[in-house]
């Protein structure tokens, strides 16, 4: 069979995460021969895509002078063509490779890619060796990897060389108290706010106004280990769930794929569900909570003695019993759709996030753009509230039901007679449905990624993504603004709130 020629990357790209000389000399396909590429198609709304990170990651350090790989951003929603967008995407994501701007699908149609996320392995003498769709195995990409290696080192075609990039890390540090908050959580009776720290892989504890730091949860550091506050590890932790009368927060370890428990009398951090690892299992299932894996948790939320958990990895709701320790599958098929109808048919678009009224779970189903209800009870069933319900059918539009556009919603609050709040993710707002009648309505935000107080849509927000209220405020996770804002719900008007003494984990030390 003919070798195939990988495709020469367009010159006049626009580059993030490149060479200090990217300046004068962009980078090419050629001047990388000698080396093993692998072209990442992926965008930043993707789990799936998300998935992949930490496995190229991987293969970049054990490979580091002989494999480069190039992320090919190529994006879905109209927010992520946005070139400052997608900074922020690489700085969140601690991405250590250059990433190649596709906006136009130039790349992208070059090499017939057809789906997210795509790696395309190249040789060191500029084939294409092989397309991997979707998350794939990474054992079997690290044995392609390590014989392209053995073989061409043999051929003398291999050439040993560790490049150094100029980061966008290293161009805009984030030196924030917070870094990319995902969730948020308020409670009223406590004066609490918890705020998942997410960039900076820990919980903060303060009071609703923000005055008084009363808990830093997670050392700062990623990775899962159970402990003492100052011990505690999470990584990338998003949605909460507090239990008032023992004094617990229940915590979506999102990128460790697992939940945790804190104890907030005993400063005591442990693993309640979870293995730590990825699971890769997408029909329903059910077991002991510790002996199985999870996929991306994103967000929870409790009624009764069950914590319901949407799992955006497998386009699933799980079920937690607090009680017996079992977890399972309660609504979703897993394939990725928007569907309604019984739970066991019913099939959603990476829920990422949750709240009840205690008879019916709300969703942001975020990759179909679209607000969904689960009508718990004895026959439960999902419906759609509002949105395009497809995959593509995204946009900015009020109205009612099927003929509003939401775009890549990620937070929902239950405010209370019949009304529910939506953090329109990419759109920079917030919004409010009616659940009965499913009308959508913008209450703030102007539509442009700003950091800027203010009434109603004069107020800017850059990719909302938590929710919570308490009492007359309703809180905001503004996740690129590194930033919790807290909105007067009578007047709309937005502050941001300070936290006086919180600084971020390396400043502090």
């Amino acid at each position: 069979m003919a070798r195939v020629r990988a495709p020469e990357l367009p010159p006049d790209s626009l580059w993030l995460n490149g060479t200090t000389s990217l300046a004068e000399h962009p980078l090419s396909l050629k001047s990388l021969r000698g080396r093993v590429v692998i072209l990442d198609f992926w965008t930043f709304c993707c789990i799936n895509c998300l998935h992949i990170l930490p496995v190229l990651k991987q293969l970049e350090q054990k490979y580091k002078d002989s494999l480069t790989v190039i992320g090919v951003h190529s994006a879905k929603f109209d927010n992520e063509r946005d070139v400052a967008a997608i900074r922020q995407a690489i700085l969140r994501y601690d991405i250590k490779h250059p990433v190649l701007v596709d906006n136009g699908l130039e790349v992208w149609q070059h090499y017939a890619v057809k789906a997210y996320p795509t790696l395309v392995v190249i040789d060191p003498q500029g084939y294409v060796v092989q397309s991997v769709v979707g998350e794939g195995d990474r054992h079997a990409l690290d044995r392609l990897i390590a014989a392209l290696i053995e073989a061409h080192q043999q051929q003398g075609t291999l050439r040993f060389e560790e490049l150094d990039w100029f980061l966008e890390q290293q161009k805009s540090p984030i030196l924030t108290p917070l870094a990319f908050p995902g969730k948020v959580l308020a409670d009223q009776s406590s004066d609490s706010l918890f705020i998942a720290d997410t960039g900076h892989h820990r919980i903060i504890v303060t009071s609703l106004n923000g005055s008084e730091i009363k808990h830093i949860i997670g050392n700062g550091h990623p990775g899962l280990t159970d402990g003492t506050f100052t011990s505690a590890q999470f990584a990338s932790p998003q949605g909460m769930v507090f239990d008032r009368q023992q004094h617990w927060l229940y915590v979506a370890d999102t990128e460790n794929h697992a939940l945790r428990r804190v104890d907030l009398r005993q400063r005591q951090v442990e693993t309640i569900a979870g293995t730590g690892q990825q699971s890769r299992q997408l029909q329903p299932h059910q077991g002991i909570g510790l002996e199985t894996p999870l996929n991306s948790p994103w967000d929870l939320d409790r009624v009764e003695h069950y914590l319901l958990i949407a799992m955006a990895g497998s386009h699933q709701i799980w079920q937690l019993n607090l009680i017996e320790g079992t977890i399972r599958t309660y609504a979703g098929t897993g394939a990725e759709f928007c569907v309604d109808g019984a739970i066991d048919q019913a099939a959603f678009a990476q829920p990422s996030g949750l709240s009840t009224d205690g008879t019916t779970l709300f969703v942001a189903d975020s990759e179909s753009s679209t607000i969904r209800a689960v009508r718990l009870g004895r026959s439960p069933q999902v419906e759609t509230i509002c949105g395009s319900g497809d995959l593509y059918g995204f946009g900015d539009v009020d109205g009612q039901g099927s003929d509003v556009r939401l775009q890549h919603c990620l937070g929902v609050a239950y405010a209370g007679q019949h009304q529910l709040w939506i953090a329109d993710t990419y759109n920079h707002k917030i919004k409010q449905v009616d659940v009965p009648t499913g009308t959508c309505t913008t209450i703030l935000g102007n539509g442009t990624p700003a950091l800027q107080d203010g009434k109603g849509i004069q107020a800017q927000f850059s990719e909302p993504s938590g929710l919570s209220r308490a009492g007359s405020y309703l809180y905001v996770a503004d996740t690129n603004n590194h930033a919790i804002r807290r909105i007067e719900i009578e007047t709309q008007t937005v502050t941001t709130l300070n936290f006086p003494g919180l600084c971020a984990p390396h400043i502090c030390l």
